[in-house]
């Protein structure tokens, strides 16, 4: 891969290559792919979209919008870092016009919308479409699809449908909000199709980033990026080398951020913080920390400098590994590979067992599994009905309830599921709540 190639402007549609020198400087293309993004419905919803605690009655918790900017705001900062050094070895880079910034634009908007593609209630609610089809009433629609296609529904991945939301066209919009290549490049953490299922123990292989109907856009991103196919028959590449930073961007924040969280929620003792955060990082200035009187303050501070210490880890680790990540031959996360996996790994043990294992997580998990599939039941149901001229009067009702963007018509199976999978991950916390209380007829 060459950095040239992979840090392309170009958007879906375009008949002439975007130059990198006449990009309007006040302006540049890979920062109107981030204004882009926040200003998408799909962002929005994310205000209320669990990260750690679902449906949490504090106001500190993280949900999936203030995770998503704090990951840009970490994934700039490595961005321009790691593009600093970059130009410094790439003269031809500089000579195009490439700056520092374009780099940190690139990994801030690949990171912003890192999890816009998530469905209500965490990753359980991954977990819950996909058991909807795997154990649920939705096993009978296994006959109508391919393997691949069945194998998109009950491994039911946020990654595959944020690309989809990105990219798919919409009636009077092809190409969805139109990208640019390289931001979409950095975005797909896993280049590949739903099976096989981790065919390697590469990191990229870990999980799949498109759905079978969008595969199409996927190859021809991928190609134009000049991103490395992988052996075989099955649509697999490896990795745009900026994903790893979005990647290392969502790790140090949600590592360290719901450490934070469950800390201030009580449902980790403060101890715990200087004790993990002791063996992370070198530098604490004990003497401040002890002064700091509230502990939103004391735990702030241990966050931000274990932020900060991780940064340059991660920028360290990718800069003397650049040649192997564009032949493809860096299998590992930059976290993995850095001298803090150890206290990293303790850190992520104690947040398991303290916080996503606690009885108020788990509880309205198991809430988030039941509504999820009623959900996908009800509306499933009356839009193949629908396709099969069997709509009842209650079908009827329900459809009114289905934005008209998602009964599209449609004559295979996959397509129509597709379209309901996509709008129930849509959903926020709080609306699908709100939703399966109308269907159940528990609210008028």
């Amino acid at each position: 891969m060459n950095w040239e190639q992979l840090l392309s402007l170009k958007r879906h549609g375009d008949t002439q290559k975007r130059e990198r020198a006449l990009q309007d400087e006040t302006r540049l293309g890979f920062e109107v792919d981030f204004d882009r993004i926040i200003f998408s419905a799909a962002f929005r919803s994310l205000q209320d979209k669990t990260q750690v605690i679902p449906l949490s009655k504090t106001d500190f918790v993280h949900t999936r919008l203030t995770h998503s900017l704090e990951v840009s705001v970490v994934g700039r900062t490595l961005g321009r870092r790691v593009g600093k050094a970059l130009l410094e070895k790439h003269a031809n880079l500089r000579a195009l016009g490439y700056t520092f910034n374009d780099f940190g634009a690139i990994v801030a908007a690949a990171s912003v919308m890192h999890d816009i593609g998530n469905p209500p209630f965490g990753h359980s609610g991954e977990k819950a479409i996909g058991e909807y089809f795997k154990t649920g009433s939705g096993l009978k629609y296994k006959d109508q699809l391919s393997e691949k296609e069945y194998q998109d529904l009950i491994d039911f991945e946020g990654n595959a449908n944020g690309f989809k939301i990105m990219t798919e066209d919409r009636e009077g919009i092809p190409g969805g909000l139109r990208l640019s290549y390289a931001t979409l490049g950095a975005f797909i953490k896993y280049p590949k199709e739903s099976l096989p299922k981790k065919p390697t123990s590469d990191i990229s292989d870990k999980k799949y980033g498109f759905f079978q109907s969008n595969k199409e856009a996927f190859l021809d991103i991928a190609n134009e990026l000049g991103m490395l196919r992988k052996n075989g028959d099955d649509i697999a590449f490896y990795r745009h080398p900026l994903a790893y930073l979005v990647e290392a961007a969502d790790d140090i924040c949600y590592t360290i951020i719901d450490f934070e969280d469950g800390i201030n929620l009580g449902l980790i003792d403060e101890s715990y913080a200087l004790e993990y955060m002791s063996k992370l990082v070198t530098g604490i200035n004990r003497e401040k920390y002890y002064s700091l009187k509230h502990k939103k303050d004391r735990t702030g501070y241990l966050r931000a400098i274990a932020i900060n210490t991780l940064v340059g880890e991660a920028v360290e680790i990718f800069l003397e590994n650049e040649e192997a990540i564009l032949q493809g031959e860096f299998d590992k996360s930059l976290l993995d590979k850095c001298k803090f996996e150890a206290q990293i790994n303790d850190i992520l043990k104690i947040c398991i067992d303290k916080i996503y294992k606690s009885k108020e997580v788990i509880e309205k998990e198991v809430a988030g599994y039941k509504i999820i599939a009623d959900l996908l039941d009800v509306f499933v149901t009356a839009l193949n009905n629908k396709h099969n001229g069997e709509l009842s009067n209650y079908d009827k009702l329900v459809l009114h309830l289905l934005p008209e963007e998602y009964q599209l018509e449609s004559k295979d199976a996959y397509s129509r599921i597709m379209q309901i999978c996509s709008y129930v991950a849509s959903l926020s916390d709080g609306f699908a709540i709100r939703l399966h209380k109308k269907i159940k007829g528990n609210i008028i």
